[in-house]
């Protein structure tokens, strides 16, 4: 490594361990010797300076908690003698600090899918979705089949996707979960798509294929198994005439400037905020520079970096619904009597945060520095390209399938402890250090630990941006290779 410990900001009073460091070694920060008074893991901090109680503690320039007792020089900075400085629903006013970062569009390109409705899509799948629980088995079945039947050859694969959903619901969470399985359907990632109902639920096939709009026929068709004799034969048979058209298309050249990528992290460490997440916060400049379109969401790990991106609306409206995003979620917390700043999570601590604050401001770094164009809430779908806020919480799947629901073709999730988990469009998994991606090659598709090795952030970029397209060109990730593949609904109020 090029050193074993870093000070991220000038205004920083503790520094993070990039090793795990010993007590009593001597190390030098801003010209000053600071002796560790106790081992200090990597990915943990430790105190730049003798802390009083309820002093601020600061890392990236902001206080990311206050100290609980007096903290020694050179002592060790955890959740056990920090605190966080966040309290409930709060008042913002807009103070706008607008960057339009200046950075060249290199007219890069990837092999994509068109679409009849002019959208594409980086992979040409056939999708098996279930309206209601009840018919997963049937779902599965008939994936099953296929796949033994054409080998997946034509396609990129062949999924169905389950869920608990469809019946038994009430006002917002049946309407969520038709919005997420109509976003499904209207999927570019999908070349075809067979929708199985049973016939007695509350998200009736009718209804659900009149909200869906304009469709085509010959790639997305429909089956009520209540109405059918046989509902394997009827659904194979509809398969097959799916499976006839998808298998034909082929790839062509597409402007990078078409693509929807998700933002979101997970199992976060104390190397998420140096590594991984700004790394994708200058991939997010440098799409929005090329002309294209990145969503960062998980509105829980944004509060206490919450300012930082409100002043960064474009406009007074924009800031408006961003303060509604945030404030709302906070009411969700609260009528469920429950504590708004529980983050962060035990893998989190374990790794290095130890406030909500420090979560936050390392995770919206994703989001680089561009201006927010849009807000969305749960369920809707992008309309404005450049840099969006979405809402959903921070749970890994629920967050990445809304996602990819909004129309992201892909996901790009960041870890530093590690996951296997996919969502319904390629998830990308970039690990924030070294070992992680040594450990876990069959999890890890990026490494962004060279960065504290032999690697500059420019350095990676470019490689991460090559990589990217040859991803967006066809090269499965690993959540794909290993068929990881589900999805999640947002679920908050009363099942009958």
């Amino acid at each position: 490594m090029r050193t074993q410990y870093l000070r991220i900001n000038a205004d920083d009073n503790v520094a993070v361990a990039l090793v795990t460091l010993k007590a009593g070694d001597a190390v030098t920060v801003n010209g000053e010797v600071i002796t560790l008074v106790q081992e200090i893991p990597a990915g943990h901090k430790f105190a730049l300076k003798d802390f009083e109680a309820k002093e601020f503690v600061v890392k990236y320039g902001y206080a990311i908690g206050h100290a609980r007792d007096a903290i020694s020089r050179g002592g060790l900075v955890n959740e056990k003698n920090i605190k966080t400085n966040l309290d409930g629903v709060l008042d913002y006013t807009y103070a706008p600090a607008l960057v339009y970062p200046i950075i060249a569009n290199r007219s890069l390109t990837f092999q994509g899918y068109r679409r009849k409705n002019g959208d594409t899509g980086i992979r040409n799948e056939i999708w098996v979705i279930p309206t209601v629980g009840c018919v997963n088995g049937t779902v599965n079945q008939l994936v099953d089949a296929l796949k033994k039947e054409t080998n997946g050859v034509g396609v990129d694969a062949i999924v169905g996707y389950p869920h608990n959903y469809g019946c038994s619901q009430l006002g917002e969470d049946h309407q969520n979960t038709r919005k997420i399985l109509l976003n499904m359907v209207k999927h570019p990632n999908a070349g075809g798509i067979l929708v199985v109902g049973l016939g007695c639920e509350n998200n009736q096939l009718t209804v659900f294929r009149e909200m869906l709009g304009d469709y085509d026929p010959d790639r997305i068709k429909f089956m009520e198994t209540q109405k059918v004799g046989d509902e394997f034969e009827e659904g194979m048979t509809l398969l097959r005439e799916i499976y006839a058209v998808a298998s034909t298309d082929v790839r062509s050249e597409v402007s990078m400037s078409e693509l929807k990528v998700g933002l979101k992290c997970g199992g976060s460490d104390g190397f998420s905020g140096i590594t991984a997440n700004p790394l994708l916060g200058v991939f997010s400049d440098f799409m929005v520079a090329q002309g294209g379109t990145t969503v960062l969401t998980e509105v829980p790990e944004m509060f206490g970096a919450e300012t930082i991106l409100m002043n960064r609306c474009e406009t007074p409206d924009l800031f408006d619904k961003t303060v509604h995003l945030i404030n709302d979620f906070k009411d969700y917390f609260i009528r469920n009597e429950q504590p708004i700043y529980e983050n962060p999570s035990p893998g989190n601590k374990a790794g290095g945060i130890s406030t909500l604050e420090e979560k936050s401001l390392g995770c919206t770094q994703k989001c680089g520095k561009s201006v927010v164009k849009d807000v969305l809430m749960y369920g809707e779908t992008l309309q404005t390209k450049g840099l969006n806020l979405f809402s959903a919480p921070g749970n890994d799947l629920v967050a990445a399938t809304a996602l990819a629901s909004a129309g992201c073709q892909i996901v790009l999730f960041t870890t530093g402890r590690g996951t296997p988990f996919g969502s319904f469009v390629p998830t990308m998994k970039i690990a924030t250090n070294s070992t992680l991606a040594i450990n876990k090659p069959g999890w890890i598709d990026f490494n962004a630990g060279i960065i504290l090795e032999d690697k500059t952030m420019e350095e990676t970029h470019e490689s991460f941006v090559a990589y990217l397209l040859k991803v967006a060109s066809g090269e499965f990730v690993n959540n794909e290779k290993k068929n990881y593949r589900e999805i999640a609904i947002w679920k908050s109020g009363v099942t009958l």
